[in-house]
């Protein structure tokens, strides 16, 4: 494709493929749409372009870790939302405490969470996050036991709308959110907890 009409054919058939997805695309996956073999380098200054075609409408084109996809943007989903009444599940203290030290302290042994929140994890606490596709067991630290070393996915990079983990806000930016107490922001921040006693919890997930 060399000529002005086909690179603006080559575009209107990238946005009509994310427009109709009902998932992220690939660089990769897009070049599947055309037999000829069009650059990744051009592609993505299509997809560059289609993304400035957007800007100032109710939806835009994002580059997330999976991929490519449209999303409306954050200021209209309150109105989006009265479509679909159904209130996201909720999530406890604990777990999203977990998921933030295996966040920006991956990869990390249960036990590593374990002393950086000073109590001890419960199952249903991982398995939430498992179920939900936003953690991973990677690989197995090489000391006895051989406990699994988890880190977060995709998933949970696209669920947040982000491309890579350094899109991830600073911890200091998160407050009370999700590590209230001190030692544990030090902690997920490599510094040692203040405390090394740790203590039984029992969660109740919702």
């Amino acid at each position: 494709m060399s000529t002005i009409t086909d690179l603006k054919y080559l575009k209107i058939v990238l946005e009509t493929a994310l427009l109709t997805s009902d998932q992220a695309l690939t660089v990769s996956q897009l070049k599947k749409l055309f037999t000829e073999d069009i650059k990744a380098a051009l592609i993505n200054d299509m997809l560059d372009e289609i993304r400035q075609d957007w800007r100032g409408h109710g939806i835009e084109l994002v580059r997330l870790a999976s991929g490519w996809r449209f999303r409306a943007r954050a200021e209209f989903t309150p109105y989006l939302a009265r479509l679909n009444p159904e209130k996201p599940p909720r999530y406890s203290r604990a777990v999203m405490e977990t998921l933030a030290i295996i966040a920006y302290r991956q990869p990390v042994t249960r036990g590593d969470i374990e002393a950086i929140r000073g109590v001890s994890v419960s199952t249903s606490v991982m398995q939430t996050l498992l179920e939900r596709d936003w953690i991973e067991v990677i690989g197995h630290k090489d000391v006895p036991g051989r406990p699994g070393l988890y880190a977060s996915t995709r998933k949970f990079l696209d669920d947040l709308g982000l491309n890579t983990l350094k899109d991830l806000p600073p911890l200091a930016d998160l407050g009370s959110l999700v590590l209230p107490q001190t030692a544990d922001a030090a902690a997920v921040s490599g510094e040692a907890p203040s405390s090394g006693t740790v203590e039984t919890e029992i969660e109740q997930e919702s």
